[in-house]
C-alpha cells in the first residue's frame, strides 16, 4: 500500500494499468485497494496544483502565525478545526516554537487577505494574536517547481 500511496502522491493521473504494472499487480487489486484508502480517509482528494499567476488570475498567499489560548479538554483542536472550515484557509498545522498554528491563506489581494485576519481570524474566540507573512514569489509548490521549465543548457546543433 505504502508503494501505491507513493506513486500517487507523486502523480494522481497516472492509469491504474501503469500503476498495476509497476506495483507487479492486477488492475482489479489496484482499483480495489484505492477505494479501500478512499474509503478509510487515506486517500483524502485528487488535486491539480496549478500557478495561477501564469494563467492569468491574481493570487496571494499568507502564512499566519496564530498564537492560541489552549481550551479546556480539547487543547487547540476545536480552534483549529474552526479555522479549517474556513473557505480561504488552504492548510492549517500546529507547530512548535514561538507561535501555536501555522495558517496559510489564498486571496485575489492583500486586502483581502488583511480583511480576513482582521474580522474574521483574530476575532475569534482564543485567538490571541496574529503574525502575516505574504509570498513574495513561489518557486516550488507542492513538490512541483513553479514557473519556467529549467532551461536546456545543451547546445543546439544545426546542419
Amino acid at each position: 500500500m505504502k508503494e501505491l500511496l507513493e506513486l500517487l502522491e507523486h502523480d494522481a493521473r497516472r492509469p491504474v494499468s501503469e500503476l498495476a504494472a509497476i506495483l507487479h499487480r492486477s488492475e482489479y487489486e489496484v482499483e480495489k485497494d484505492i477505494r479501500q484508502l478512499e474509503k478509510d480517509h487515506i486517500l483524502l482528494g485528487y488535486n491539480a496544483i496549478v500557478d495561477w499567476n501564469r494563467a492569468g488570475r491574481n493570487s496571494v498567499v499568507s502564512a499566519i502565525e496564530v498564537n492560541l489560548t489552549p481550551q479546556r479538554e480539547v487543547g487547540f483542536d476545536a480552534i483549529a478545526e474552526r479555522i479549517s472550515r474556513f473557505e480561504e484557509v488552504s492548510s492549517v498545522y500546529l507547530m512548535s516554537g514561538s507561535f501555536d498554528l501555522l495558517v496559510i491563506l489564498e486571496g485575489e489581494s492583500l486586502q483581502e487577505i488583511a480583511d480576513f485576519i482582521a474580522t474574521r481570524l483574530a476575532t475569534i474566540e482564543g485567538v490571541t494574536s496574529t503574525r502575516s507573512h505574504f509570498v513574495l514569489k513561489p518557486y516550488k509548490k507542492d513538490g512541483l517547481i513553479v514557473g519556467d521549465k529549467e532551461r536546456d543548457r545543451r547546445l543546439v546543433v544545426s546542419p
